[in-house]
């Protein structure tokens, strides 16, 4: 304990830097659970994440469901597009048990039953990955959840983020890039149109794209590190939140680089 006490003093007092940046758990804690799912994001939850990100697409039913891909070829147990299939035949399948049989049964989640989850003080990361028509399904859900506030957005389409950012003006909004030509197209565009940052894939991340989002008022995340020689390097830079998929074993990882 006194070990554990000393390193924590010492990580606050030395660097700041590593104390203000945000873990975020990439589809919830992805290595360890079934990504995108109820499992995944409590035990993100469990593990001290600061935030949780999913991505979500509107069924052919108008609900907010919570899935990485247009199909779920990858993790279920039919092959189903999301946008022409009902939610409810979307929940009939098992999204689970291809991680692992102990969450055998795993369903894929309405984005409500995920924001439920959230703790306070924590933060939902909801990515758009479908277009601006899931935006009025997706308001009412937030609405209802009571933890708005609690809410970024992000998204790789650049009419989609315009577009949620006036919905939800009072939300922080992200445009994602993993291109570093459109990122210097967009980057200026970005801070006049009132988004408030940019997530970039983290090899896009050098001290020249820091500099220019510090002078434009843009906050700068990145996706998907989990290398923590890659995590230091980036939080020395002054990134405000890292994605992973493994949020607790990458701040034990700091810790010991520290």
């Amino acid at each position: 304990m006194k070990n554990t006490a000393f390193s924590f003093f010492f990580l606050i007092v030395v660097s700041p830097a590593f104390s203000q940046v945000q873990f975020i758990a990439h589809r919830g804690a992805s290595y360890l659970a079934p990504e995108n799912t109820v499992a995944a994001a409590k035990l993100a939850w469990g593990l001290d994440a600061d935030a949780v990100e999913i991505d979500v697409y509107l069924s052919k039913d108008g609900e907010v469901v919570v899935n990485h891909d247009r199909n779920t070829k990858r993790t279920g147990t039919d092959s189903l597009v999301i946008a022409e299939t009902h939610s409810d035949e979307l929940r009939t399948l098992d999204v689970g048990q291809w991680k692992d049989e102990k969450y055998t049964s795993e369903k894929i989640p309405f984005v409500s039953e995920v924001l439920e989850t959230v703790p306070a003080g924590k933060k939902l990361v909801i990515e758009i990955k479908c277009g601006p028509e899931v935006l009025p399904a997706l308001n009412k859900a937030v609405k209802a959840s009571g933890k708005k506030d609690q809410v970024t957005f992000i998204a790789f389409g650049w009419e989609t983020i315009l577009a949620t950012k006036k919905q939800f003006p009072k939300n922080d909004c992200y445009w994602l890039s993993s291109n570093k030509d459109d990122l210097a197209a967009r980057m200026e565009q970005a801070a006049e149109l009132g988004l408030n940052g940019v997530n970039l894939h983290y090899s896009l991340v050098n001290q020249e794209v820091m500099d220019r989002a510090e002078r434009l008022g843009l906050d700068v995340l990145c996706w998907t590190v989990d290398d923590p020689t890659e995590a230091k390097r980036l939080i020395d830079l002054g990134i405000s939140g890292i994605t992973t998929n493994r949020p607790a074993w990458l701040r034990e990882q700091l810790d010991g680089l520290e």
